[in-house]
C-alpha cells in the first residue's frame, strides 16, 4: 500500500506539470489567430465540434421555423442553445438572424451566468472584446471568432422566445488542461494580443518581408512546362507570389500549378493555378488573409514545410482547339526559409482539387475524403448550376465526419462560408472578400456562385480519417450542379487517392445557353417618371426603364418573360439604343392572369448594345407591368 502511495505522490508533479504546460485561455487562443507560422502544427487531445440549427430529419428547415434551433426549452420559455461538458473553447459563432435578446453564458455548472450579452452585440462591434476584425457582418451573415474558453462545462441560454439559424463551433480539451474561463474584461496582455491580431490581419505581407525571394521570370509556351524551383535542402516555403495575375484569367484555365514534396509519388498541389488562388469562373476574385489575388499579384502565405526536396512547376497545357496560342510571360517570387520540418509535430501542406462537372444526384460533393493524420485548414468552391434559374443547389448543408464520428453539420452552403440569404440585395449577391471567408461570385443569370473559408483557430484535426462534404440542393442532393473545389489541409502525406490531372475538358468554364434575370438583382436606369416596387414597374407618363445586361455573354438571344397581366396593365415597346426591337406588348387583361415564357423580342448583346430599354405608352389608367423573371435563350452557336 505504501508503494502505491509513493507512486501516486511521484506522479502528481508530472500531472501538475502536464496541466501547467497545456494552458488554454484568452491569450493562447488569440495568439492562434495570428500565429500563421504554427498552422502546420498538429493538434492533439482535442476535437472540433459544432452545434447548429440544422434539420435533423434531413429536410430543409434549418432554422426557418426554429424547431431545431435549441436543445431544450426551459420552464420560463428561454432556450438552451448550446451545452458542452468538460473543457473547451468556443471559437466561432455565426447567424444570419441575430436578435436583440440576451444570451447568458454559464460555466462550470453554476446557476448564475458568467457573463451576458445581447445576441446582436456579439457582432455589432459595440461591446468589447467582440470587435472587428474578429466579429462583423457581411454577405448576409453575422460572425464572431472571439474565443470563449470554458472549463468544466458551458451552457448558453437564449432569453428570447424564438431563435432561427445559428452555428456554434467549439473545441474540446482534456480535463488535465489548465483552462481559464472567458472574462469580457481583458487584461493588458490580452488587449495587446487582440490589437496584434488586427495589425497582422491588415498586412500579411509582413510575414515574408524579411526574406529575399527566389525570383523567376519566364515565358510559358503552350505544350511546355517550366520548373520555377527545385530545392534540394529541407525547410519550408513561407510565401508564393505570381504575377501578372491577369495572365491566369480566361475561360479555359490552361496553366497548371504543380508542387511536389520530397519526391512523393502524388503531387501536393496539382490544379489550374486560377483555381488554387481562388479565381472564379475565369476572373480574379479572392482576397483572403493567406491566399488570393490583389493588385495583379496572386499570393499564398500558407507555410509549406518539407523534409528534403521541393519542386514547383508551371504547366501550360495545349488547348484542344487548333489555332495560334500566344506565349505567356509569368514572374514568380518564392519565399524559402531554412527552418527544418519536424514530422513529429507538423504536417506538410496539401491542396486537393475536387472536380465534379455533373455532381451525382443523391450524393454530396466531396471536399476531402481520406485516411491519415492531419488537420483541415481551408475550402474554395465554385458552384455552377446546370439548370437555369435560382441557385437552389446552394441550399445544401456541409457535413464533416472525423475519425468515424459526425463532428459538424451545417445549415446551408452560404452559411458554411459565414454568409446568408443568397439572391437578396446587399446580402449574398456578389463577390466580397474578408480575411477568413467570402463570396467568390454570385450571378442569377448564370445560376452560379462560390465561396471560400479559412480554418485558422478552428482548424479541424483528424487522427485517422476525414470525410468533408457538401450537399447540392435542399434535400437528397437533387439539384444538377457543376462543382470545382479546393480543399486545403496538412498531413504527413497526401491522404486522398490518386489526384486527377487537369485536362482542357475538365478546366473549361461552363457558360449556359439560357440566362435568367430576376427583378431583385437587376441594374436599372430610369428616364422620366417610373416607379419600381419589387417586380412591379409603373409609369403613367411614358417613362423609360433600361435594364443593364452587360454581365451576360455577347450573342443573339430570344428574350422571354414570366409576366402577370392585369386590368391596369400597360403597353410597352422594347428598344436597344435607338432601334425598336419589338412590337407593342400589352400587359392588359380584364382579370389578373399569370403567363409563363411569353415571347418579347429578339435582341443582340455586343460591345455597343448591352442593355434593353422598356418604353411605356403614356396612359393614366393602364400604367403597370409585372414580370417575375426574364429569360434570354441563346440563338447563335459559339
Amino acid at each position: 500500500m505504501k508503494k502505491v502511495a509513493v507512486v501516486i505522490l511521484l506522479c502528481l508533479p508530472m500531472v501538475w506539470a502536464f496541466a501547467q504546460g497545456k494552458k488554454v485561455n484568452m491569450l493562447t487562443e488569440l495568439r492562434q489567430l495570428e500565429s500563421f507560422h504554427d498552422l502546420p502544427k498538429y493538434l492533439s487531445d482535442t476535437k472540433l465540434m459544432q452545434r447548429s440549427s440544422y434539420d435533423t430529419t434531413g429536410n430543409n428547415d434549418d432554422g426557418f421555423s426554429g424547431a431545431y434551433s435549441f436543445i431544450r426549452r426551459n420552464a420560463d420559455s428561454s432556450l438552451v442553445i448550446f451545452e458542452a461538458e468538460g473543457n473547451g473553447v468556443i471559437n466561432r459563432i455565426w447567424t444570419p438572424t441575430p436578435t436583440n435578446d440576451t444570451l447568458d453564458f454559464y460555466f462550470e455548472g453554476k446557476q448564475s451566468p458568467a457573463f451576458s450579452i445581447q445576441f446582436s452585440d456579439l457582432f455589432s462591434g459595440k461591446v468589447y472584446p467582440f470587435v472587428a476584425p474578429l466579429t462583423g457582418n457581411e454577405l448576409g451573415g453575422y460572425f464572431s471568432y472571439v474565443p470563449i474558453p470554458f472549463k468544466k462545462g458551458c451552457k448558453i441560454v437564449f432569453r428570447g422566445k424564438k431563435l432561427q439559424f445559428y452555428q456554434i463551433q467549439y473545441r474540446t480539451y482534456p480535463s488535465a488542461y489548465a483552462i481559464s474561463n472567458f472574462k469580457p474584461e481583458l487584461n493588458d496582455a490580452e488587449k495587446a494580443a487582440l490589437e496584434s491580431v488586427k495589425q497582422k490581419w491588415e498586412d500579411t505581407d509582413k510575414l515574408i518581408s524579411a526574406i529575399t525571394p527566389i525570383h523567376r521570370d519566364t515565358v510559358l509556351n503552350a505544350g511546355t512546362s517550366v520548373t520555377l524551383a527545385d530545392l534540394a535542402q529541407g525547410g519550408r516555403i513561407v510565401g508564393l507570389k505570381f504575377y501578372p495575375a491577369e495572365a491566369f484569367t480566361g475561360l479555359n484555365k490552361q496553366i497548371d500549378l504543380k508542387i511536389t514534396w520530397d519526391d512523393e509519388r502524388q503531387p501536393a498541389i496539382y490544379m489550374p493555378i486560377a483555381d488554387f488562388f481562388g479565381y472564379a469562373f475565369g476572373r480574379e476574385s479572392m482576397q483572403s488573409l493567406l491566399l488570393g489575388t490583389k493588385d495583379n499579384i496572386s499570393y499564398c502565405f500558407f507555410p509549406m514545410p518539407f523534409a528534403k526536396q521541393a519542386k514547383i512547376e508551371l504547366i501550360y497545357r495545349t488547348p484542344d482547339k487548333a489555332g495560334k496560342v500566344e506565349p505567356i510571360r509569368v514572374k514568380a517570387d518564392i519565399y524559402y526559409a531554412t527552418e527544418q520540418y519536424d514530422p513529429q509535430k507538423e504536417g506538410k501542406f496539401y491542396a486537393h482539387w475536387g472536380r465534379d462537372p455533373r455532381a451525382a444526384l443523391g450524393k454530396p460533393h466531396v471536399f476531402l475524403a481520406g485516411k491519415g493524420k492531419g488537420h483541415y485548414v481551408g475550402t474554395i468552391l465554385q458552384a455552377q448550376g446546370l439548370e437555369p434559374g435560382m441557385t437552389l443547389f446552394f441550399e445544401g448543408d456541409d457535413s464533416t465526419q472525423i475519425d468515424g464520428e459526425m463532428r459538424l453539420h451545417g445549415t446551408g452552403s452560404e452559411d458554411y462560408f459565414n454568409g446568408g440569404w443568397y439572391a437578396l440585395l446587399d446580402r449574398w449577391d456578389r463577390k466580397m472578400s474578408l480575411p477568413l471567408h467570402g463570396s467568390l461570385d454570385y450571378s442569377l443569370p448564370y445560376a452560379r456562385t462560390g465561396g471560400y473559408r479559412l480554418f485558422i483557430s478552428d482548424k479541424m484535426p483528424f487522427n485517422s480519417e476525414i470525410l468533408h462534404t457538401i450537399e447540392h440542393g435542399p434535400e437528397q442532393n437533387n439539384k444538377a450542379v457543376d462543382y470545382t473545389s479546393v480543399a486545403l489541409y496538412y498531413a504527413d502525406k497526401a491522404i486522398t487517392e490518386e489526384q486527377i490531372a487537369p485536362t482542357s475538358e475538365l478546366t473549361k468554364v461552363y457558360i449556359p445557353d439560357t440566362m435568367m434575370v430576376y427583378p431583385q438583382l437587376i441594374k436599372y436606369s430610369i428616364a422620366g417618371e417610373v416607379k419600381i416596387s419589387g417586380n412591379v414597374m409603373v409609369s403613367a407618363t411614358g417613362g423609360k426603364l433600361q435594364i443593364d445586361l452587360s454581365d451576360l455573354p455577347k450573342g443573339k438571344y430570344k428574350l422571354m418573360a414570366d409576366i402577370e397581366k392585369s386590368p391596369d396593365g400597360a403597353e410597352i415597346v422594347l428598344w436597344q439604343r435607338q432601334k425598336q426591337v419589338s412590337k407593342p406588348i400589352s400587359f392588359y387583361n380584364s382579370q389578373r392572369q399569370k403567363l409563363q415564357n411569353e415571347y418579347l423580342a429578339d435582341i443582340t448583346l455586343d460591345d455597343f448594345k448591352n442593355a434593353v430599354t422598356l418604353h411605356f405608352k403614356r396612359d393614366e389608367a393602364k400604367k403597370e407591368i409585372q414580370f417575375s423573371r426574364l429569360m434570354l435563350i441563346r440563338q447563335d452557336t459559339r
